[in-house]
């Protein structure tokens, strides 16, 4: 606001006419402060700025337990050959999906047919003689009732009777060995799964010093996941089953959710199935084990994945966008507002992400006015122009 300012100054026996070149300096010094005295302004201060606030989230949250782990196969097995000979077909392709009871390869039948074949002819003789010696006994002891022939007739009649049946019971397990070593000239797939690449070739000698390994099956569904828990978690999970009268059966049908390092969320669901009875006293852990169906065989054995497994629910749990969120030598705070329109600074505890929101643990009461927007211009102990602003619901966990 400008100050008034007369329109001439006189001096006193000075007059326009008479004024000589001596009086005028000081009349332009003294016109010049007056002209300095009329431009004096007051400070009018500027409007507060203005910041985005919005009140935390209030619902119902699932807390997890998180973890990396690995995949495993339920089965692997290595293809090996138990009978000696030469290698006469390949059934299979290289890294094909097989199923149970596929033949894979095929090692020379036909000697260890004729083999079989040689014991059940003998198996066959065997129950001819052994019909023969009970017919035989049946005759001396008809004779010996009616005194005829000698008691020791009789005897020798019954240890030929003994003999061949013991002939038989030899002769049976003979064809039975040579059934089941004429069986595996046929390897086949014990279980589905997928065949890894041959290891022999057509025409090649196997099982001749010790049992030969043609390929790996290595089955893919359903499939473990290997994770470990720590000794606080443990001690954390066993003392919320406790309290809700949970068995140890009752954890095994836990589900947990899987996914892949390059995929959002836990796409992949399944169940604990093992848990070690001891924790490992070198890394304070307990090794856990699930099991998942991979019917669609996404997940090899081997993969790092990441695991979550649902503990419980928390009610009315207070969240705020995660960039709202600041951090000092002291931990984490945000920026409030309170109801004088100034800004503070207040400490808060951290708990899982939901989304783009984050959990508050303490520190916060759900009618605070939290800045979400304009942090640089929002500084402590100075007001501010909140603008209420709602904070969207988080999007689907990608942790």
């Amino acid at each position: 606001m400008k100050a008034s300012c007369p329109a001439r100054v006189r001096f006193p026996g000075a007059t326009k006419r008479t004024a000589s070149p001596i009086l005028r300096i000081p009349l332009v010094i003294f016109s010049l402060v007056a002209l300095t005295a009329c431009e004096q302004n007051s400070f009018v201060p500027p409007p507060p700025p203005k910041v985005d606030v919005g009140l935390p989230v209030q619902r119902t949250i699932t807390r997890y337990l998180t973890a990396t782990g690995n995949t495993g196969p339920v089965n692997t097995v290595d293809l090996v050959a138990r009978v000696q000979g030469f290698l006469q077909s390949i059934s299979y392709q290289d890294g094909a999906f097989v199923k149970q009871g596929t033949t894979l390869f095929t090692i020379e039948p036909e000697t260890y047919k004729l083999k079989l074949e040689q014991a059940q002819a003998a198996e066959a003789g065997a129950q001819a003689s052994l019909r023969q010696a009970e017919s035989d006994f049946k005759r001396q002891s008809d004779l010996v009732s009616r005194q005829v022939v000698s008691q020791a007739t009789l005897e020798q009649s019954t240890s030929s009777r003994d003999n061949a049946q013991a002939n038989l019971q030899q002769a049976q397990v003979n064809t039975r060995i040579a059934a089941l070593n004429y069986s595996y000239t046929n390897v086949t797939a014990p279980f589905d799964g997928v065949v890894s690449a041959r290891l022999v070739s057509i025409g090649e000698l196997v099982g001749a010093s010790s049992p030969t390994q043609l390929a790996t099956i290595v089955q893919l569904s359903p499939i473990y996941v290997n994770f470990n828990v720590n000794e606080q978690d443990v001690l954390r999970i066993r003392a919320a089953a406790a309290a809700k009268g949970l068995t140890s059966k009752d954890l095994k049908e836990t589900p947990i959710e899987v996914g892949l390092q390059t995929e959002i969320g836990f796409p992949h669901q399944g169940k604990l199935d093992y848990a070690a009875p001891t924790v490992n006293q070198s890394t304070g852990t307990l090794a856990v084990r699930g099991i998942l169906s991979n019917a669609d065989r996404v997940l090899l054995p081997g993969y790092f994945v990441r695991v979550r497994v649902p503990l419980d629910q928390q009610k009315d749990a207070l969240l705020i966008p995660d960039v709202a969120l600041g951090s000092d030598q002291a931990g984490r705070y945000v920026l409030v507002v309170n109801k004088e329109n100034v800004v503070e600074q207040r400490k808060v505890q951290t708990g899982p992400l939901e989304g783009e929101l984050r959990v508050i643990e303490g520190g916060l009461k759900p009618d605070a006015r939290v800045v979400i927007a304009g942090l640089l211009r929002a500084i402590p102990g100075q007001k501010v122009d909140p603008q209420l602003q709602k904070i969207e619901q988080p999007r689907a966990s990608a942790n």
